[in-house]
């Protein structure tokens, strides 16, 4: 699995319209075949902040993703919502193991 956790600061006069586009893109994206899990999370002590974690399948499908239009209306919609550019980590998964299991 690649995981990709995606930081986004959004306008506070935005958060809901923000949070309606990124849940529309996050029931999408979970139908692709590379995509695992694709969660929206929204910042408790500052509801301006939000993380997307992305599990994909393999490294090469986040390319993948970002060819479909769900992604590309999403970008461009979320545009002018947010206040400073995103950011994203990525990240390798260790437990449990590919086949849910540990492997130890």
């Amino acid at each position: 699995m690649f995981i990709v956790h995606v930081f986004v600061h959004v306008k506070a006069e935005q958060v809901e319209a923000f949070k309606a586009a990124t849940i529309e893109n996050a029931r999408n994206s979970v139908q692709e075949p590379g995509i695992a899990r694709f969660d929206v999370i929204q910042q408790q002590d500052d509801p301006t902040r939000f993380v997307l974690v992305e599990v994909y399948r393999t490294a090469e499908d986040p390319a993948q993703h970002k060819e479909t239009a769900h992604y590309a209306r999403w970008r461009d919609a979320v545009a002018e919502m947010i206040a400073e550019p995103r950011t994203s980590l990525k990240y390798n998964n260790v437990f449990p193991g590919e086949d849910g299991w540990d492997s130890a």
